[in-house]
């Protein structure tokens, strides 16, 4: 399984069409090489279509948007576990707010994707459902509140409080699981911000996919997260 390292950036391609494709392929080699000069782990997530090509293509984690709670069998236009991992990714989003699944679902997600060797970050809307969540057992929580996807106004500047309430609960069940953020993070800044509230890392789409400059705003992420760490351990 893969070995997961602090702080991390994981980027939502979604469906956009800047990130869809022959554009995916160049937005993940981007993303490879942002991650390759600074050491930083950054993660994508393409759409399906593009997963194995990309998964064959780049050295970092490729991650899918989402994992069906199935197995193998009569199940059309769904997504399966083993589909998964022979594409080559090593983990999966759960339960974005996009994609949004009961709790028994997501608790069979887990399971399945435990079994195949794959890395879960089930996402939240809000800290009660992350405590929920992450009594699940899944690698990664995400808090995501859905009102500012794709604002550009950061969670970690609007809504700080949701942040510290998730990691207050979520580590009254697991001190050691990894919490992410996510929704309206577009500038180094908001990245540093995330960190200093205790994340360990930021889950991004639009802020990086529809950049005019890509690299760069991930250089700038891989970078604030190198210099909070710098200032953490003076």
């Amino acid at each position: 399984m893969l070995k997961l390292n602090e702080p991390m950036i994981i980027v939502n391609f979604k469906t956009y069409l800047e990130s869809t494709g022959r554009k995916a392929f160049e937005l993940a080699k981007q993303a490879e090489r942002a991650s390759k000069e600074t050491g930083v782990q950054i993660i994508v997530t393409p759409q399906f279509v593009d997963l194995a090509k990309i998964a064959e293509s780049v050295e970092i984690p490729v991650f899918a948007q989402h994992l069906d709670s199935i197995k193998p069998g009569n199940n059309t236009g769904h997504i399966l576990a083993e589909a998964l991992k022979e594409a080559g990714v090593t983990g999966t989003l759960v339960n974005h707010s996009e994609r949004q699944l009961c709790l028994s679902d997501i608790q069979t997600s887990i399971e399945l994707a435990k079994e195949k060797g794959l890395i879960t970050c089930v996402c939240a809307n809000n800290p009660a459902t992350s405590a929920a969540i992450a009594a699940l057992k899944p690698d990664i929580t995400s808090i995501e509140p859905p009102e500012l996807i794709g604002t550009g106004i950061s969670v970690s500047k609007a809504k700080p409080e949701i942040i510290t309430n998730t990691i207050d609960l979520v580590h009254q069940i697991n001190m050691k699981m990894p919490i992410l953020c996510g929704a309206g993070i577009s500038q180094a800044e908001d990245v540093t911000r995330a960190l200093s509230l205790g994340t360990q890392g930021v889950l991004v789409a639009s802020g990086i996919v529809k950049a005019k400059d890509p690299y760069n705003i991930l250089l700038a992420f891989a970078n604030a997260t190198i210099q909070k760490n710098r200032e953490d351990n003076i």
